[in-house]
């Protein structure tokens, strides 16, 4: 069958010019997993990929950077094209070739992440992300559109629902990053530039991703990973279900310094 057609304003409905061959096999279906007892957070973000509770970060591929030189050369080969010629619709072609390595090096560093984590640990807790809704934010959408955070989601709940683990999406309104890990003070703000930050409560130094991702574990645990539960009362799911909505409006957490939030 054909290759899938290319992406970008200047590629649009052309096919980067590959075929591919589908053989259809009857296997077994998968084992389950043997079980780890092992439970982790993840924090995803734009500085790294991904950084766990456990402290190990999972850093940017940059497939769109290291592709992007070779990919603006084509594209203004493209533009002095003159349209409708044999040149064009080959300068075309390079082109969508061009985004559909960045898609398919993107799409391979998604899987391995992923399948990683499941192979690792029996839970895994992450935030539920409006993605959608976050790449509306003009100075962000390129770098939230390039790193593949709603794929990368969506692999983990069908890999984890194969193989016998549990994925536990955190309501995306919890403040993991404001709330020390150690004892559950609140920050009343916390700036996007600060990566590094001191519990005025216990002196506890915290890396912002780090503190997160714990954050994001213990609200994933204590929701009860094995129920479905949601940490703010319904709006997690397990792997596999449909997506739950919370059942009722959620406000935003008063600042009680010194009272755990979970």
């Amino acid at each position: 069958m054909p290759g899938v057609p290319g992406r970008g304003a200047a590629a649009d409905a052309v096919a980067p010019g590959r075929w591919f061959v589908v053989l259809h096999v009857d296997v077994p279906g998968p084992e389950p997993l043997p079980a780890t007892g092992q439970a982790v957070g993840v924090d995803v973000g734009l500085k790294d990929f991904a950084v766990l509770s456990t402290g190990e970060r999972i850093p940017h591929p940059r497939h769109m950077e290291r592709h992007e030189r070779r990919l603006r050369r084509c594209q203004r080969r493209l533009a002095r094209c003159q349209r409708g010629s044999q040149n064009r619709a080959r300068a075309r072609v390079k082109v969508a070739r061009q985004h559909t390595r960045v898609t398919d090096a993107r799409r391979d560093f998604l899987h391995k992440a992923s399948t990683d984590l499941v192979r690792r640990f029996g839970v895994i807790a992450a935030e539920d992300l409006n993605v959608a809704g976050m790449v509306r934010n003009r100075s962000l959408a390129r770098a939230i559109s390039c790193t593949g955070w709603g794929g990368f989601r969506a692999m983990l709940e069908y890999k984890a629902e194969r193989y016998g683990r549990t994925v536990v999406a955190v309501d995306r309104w919890y403040p993991s990053s404001k709330t020390c890990s150690a004892c559950g003070h609140l920050l009343a703000s916390l700036s996007l530039g600060t990566r590094h930050w001191t519990c005025p409560a216990c002196g506890t130094r915290h890396d912002r991703d780090v503190n997160a991702a714990k954050n994001i574990l213990a609200a994933g645990l204590a929701a009860g990973a094995g129920n479905g539960a949601d940490a703010c009362g319904g709006g997690v799911r397990r792997a596999g279900a449909t997506r739950a909505r919370s059942p009722v409006k959620q406000e935003p957490l008063g600042v009680s310094p010194g009272i755990p939030v979970l």
